[in-house]
């Protein structure tokens, strides 16, 4: 069944290519194209009415973030959902992103599939929660959660382009809610991202798996050592997934957030 959920764009349509435009129209997307600068994708948010804005941070004239807060003031409520995508990886920025209110920040490349599942959702989520509309502190207080993970996640290493990231990242803010959770990881919570994702359990096991391995082979060893200690000096190795979202979201709970790295 097909939402038409209105997307505008701020790249030029020659950079998506046909088998990506079609995708729009099997899932029930609308695209509108325009060219990547802030002002004009201000214009057209006021023209075209999007229920998601999808754009890069970078663009002339004014920035996403700078995009974003004006469209916030003056649309308030009925601002679209927004979606920062960009080149560059930066957990400063992304926090930035987030805290001025965008939905989600996605490192190109991607699959555009993926990505539309991800808008989907998202949309899902913002129609819920206005319902009633949460308050502005609810609000703040979400963002700061995610931006939290979000900042973790890069320190530790895991790439932002895999699905695994996103698994562990939701995994993560979900126990940071119901702690109870990580007594039941197989039973509840790997069901709980599955039917986020609209996949399955078994496959949210292996992603997140394979998110640990990769942050174990590409990750700072001190960074690692602050969050993970005895998982690395004891002979054990990495930690399995169920103890690698209990110790970050254990850290969150209680205030840890950042790791204290010792000097050599």
């Amino acid at each position: 069944m097909k939402n038409n959920f209105k997307v505008l764009i701020s790249e030029d349509e020659k950079e998506y290519v046909s088998s990506d435009t079609r995708i729009f129209d099997e899932r029930g997307f609308v695209p509108e194209f325009c060219e990547k600068s802030g002002k004009k994708v201000l214009d057209e948010i006021l023209h075209f009415e999007p229920d998601v804005v999808l754009m890069d941070i970078f663009m002339s004239g004014i920035d996403g973030i700078g995009v974003i807060k004006k469209v916030k003031a003056q649309l308030q409520d009925k601002a679209p959902v927004f979606v920062i995508v960009s080149h560059f990886s930066s957990p400063v920025i992304e926090r930035e992103a987030i805290e001025a209110g965008a939905a989600y920040y996605m490192i190109k490349p991607f699959s555009m599939e993926d990505l539309l599942d991800r808008i989907a959702d998202l949309i899902s989520f913002c129609k819920k929660q206005s319902q009633p509309m949460p308050s502005a502190a609810a609000a703040n207080t979400e963002n700061r959660l995610e931006c939290t993970v979000t900042e973790m996640l890069h320190q530790i290493g895991v790439p932002a382009h895999i699905k695994g990231y996103h698994y562990i990242r939701d995994s993560i803010i979900m126990c940071v809610r119901r702690p109870q959770m990580i007594n039941a990881v197989t039973k509840e919570l790997y069901p709980a991202v599955a039917e986020r994702y609209d996949t399955t359990p078994s496959r949210v096991e292996r992603a997140i798996r394979h998110a640990i391995e990769v942050a174990w082979d590409r990750g700072d060893i001190d960074v690692l050592n602050s969050y993970f200690g005895y998982t690395i000096h004891n002979g054990r190795g990495k930690p399995t997934n169920s103890e690698f979202v209990a110790m970050l979201s254990d850290r969150i709970r209680l205030g840890e957030e950042r790791p204290m790295v010792v000097p050599a």
